[in-house]
This record gives C-alpha cells, structure tokens and sequence, in this order.
C-alpha cells in the first residue's frame, strides 16, 4: 500500500507541539516534526484507521470474491487497474469490477473480469477527517502526548514506555478486524 502524500498530513502542527512541550524558538523543528509523524502513524496503527484523508492504493489478487481494503474508512473509491505479469497496467473495463463502501466505511472490491490481469492496483480515498481541525480531539491529545513522551524520553534506558492515558484516549477509536 502506497499513500499518496502521507508525510505531509498531520493531525497536530509543530506549533502546537512546541506550545505543549513548553518550546520556545524554532531549534527542535524538525525533530518535533519527525515525532508528530512517528505518534500520527502509530495513532493510525492502534485505531485500525487512517486519520486524515489521503489517496491510497493498493495492490491486490485478480480473483473472483469480494475482498476488503486494507485502509479506513473509505471516503471515495476511483477506478480499478489490471496489473499484468509482463506490460503496463490498465484500466479495467467498468463491468469488469464491483466495488462497494459498507456502513462501517470498509472498502470491497471483486473482480470479475481481469482478462490477462494477474494483480489490481485500487485507488481510493480513506481517512477520519478531511483536515486537522475534523480529527476527534481525544486522538490529537493522545499524539500530543506520545510526542511529549517521545521527547522527554529520548533515548532513556529507563523508560517503562508511553503513558497510559495515551492508550485510554485512543481505544474508543480503535477498529479491530478479525
């Protein structure tokens, strides 16, 4: 899976890292900045969702049933591509696919015509908010305080890991698949 210009989404700025971080003055930029990434993407991993919306795509079998995306919840899903094992993908006909959003915003794709397609390329859009100011505030305090953590502990041997309270605020989002 491949998301389209994930670096740059974030849903806590610097600035307000800095403000929780009591930081004055522009020095720890950028390692503030690489803390918000690492906080956001493990957010994403806890939730089972991705928080601001983005464009992803992913690669799937050309096979016959219904098979779920691997990224949430889904916006919007654009076009489906055949992949070939030798040549360039194309555009699957229209009738050659189904495609479908369910109520839990879970993606499903079935192929049912790939003609010499062994793999799919679906693109689609996913994510909780369209901006910063949409992501639920208990996510964007749980970040803010693993890159509080992150911060004060930076390579501590004795650090008993992040605190509780960042778990507590995110569980209520967290989707899990079985």
């Amino acid at each position: 899976m491949i998301a389209a210009g994930a670096s740059a989404l974030t849903a806590v700025s610097v600035e307000e890292a800095r403000a929780w971080l009591r930081i004055d003055g522009e020095a720890e930029d950028a390692t503030i900045a690489g803390l918000i990434r690492v906080a956001s993407g493990l957010c994403e991993q806890f939730i089972g969702q991705v928080l601001m919306t983005r464009v992803v795509s992913e690669t799937l079998p050309a096979t016959g049933g219904w098979q779920r995306l691997g990224q949430g919840p889904v916006r919007n899903m654009g076009g489906v591509d055949g992949l070939p094992a030798e040549g360039a993908a194309f555009a699957l006909p229209v009738d050659g696919y189904a495609i479908d959003i369910d109520a839990a915003g879970d993606g499903w794709v079935r192929i049912d015509r790939a003609g010499i397609a062994g793999r799919v390329i679906v693109t689609y859009e996913a994510g909780l908010a369209a901006d910063a100011n949409a992501v639920p505030e208990p996510l964007r305090q749980g970040i803010l305080r693993l890159v509080a953590h992150c911060h004060a502990h930076r390579d501590a041997p004795d650090d008993a890991g992040p605190p509780a309270a960042v778990a507590a605020l995110w569980r209520p989002f967290r989707r899990m698949r079985l």
